[in-house]
């Protein structure tokens, strides 16, 4: 079952470096959460906006939870393309998804997901703000 990505999507490259490589040259386990990381920060930035400024007016993202499914090896060198999107809106909430995917975008690496709160500089959770929507739905009206 082939389900459709959410859109607004981006594809977000990434060329695996050595540092990224376990001894077999393949792209480490725990490197994908720090690719999708960039993927998400890129996301925003191509919507409009930088995530520092997002920061700036008050609404940080932290990680409430994190998934990785490997699928097929990366490796050292390769050009990999990450398709991220926002699959899921909550009151104070959102899931970004990501589809890990060779230079060609014919192989399917890994998925993922993370899910987010929305907070304010104190840590406490406020609603999504129409001006945070708009610009991840609309790419801009920020």
């Amino acid at each position: 079952m082939h389900m459709e990505f959410p859109t607004p999507a981006i594809w977000f490259p990434h060329r695996v470096s050595y540092g990224e490589t376990d001894t077999m040259g393949v792209l480490y386990y725990a490197e994908y959460l720090h690719i999708f990381e960039r993927a998400r920060s890129e996301y925003i930035r191509a919507l409009g906006m930088s995530y520092a400024e997002v920061e700036r007016r008050g609404i940080y993202l932290p990680v409430r939870e994190a998934q990785c499914r490997y699928r097929a090896p990366a490796r050292y060198d390769d050009l990999v393309l990450v398709h991220t999107a926002i699959s899921e809106w909550g009151r104070a909430s959102l899931k970004f998804v990501y589809e890990l995917r060779s230079e060609d975008k014919t192989r399917l690496l890994a998925s993922g997901m993370t899910q987010h709160a929305l907070v304010n500089a104190e840590g406490r959770p406020v609603p999504v703000p129409d001006w945070f929507r708009n610009l991840c739905q609309n790419g801009g009206d920020a």
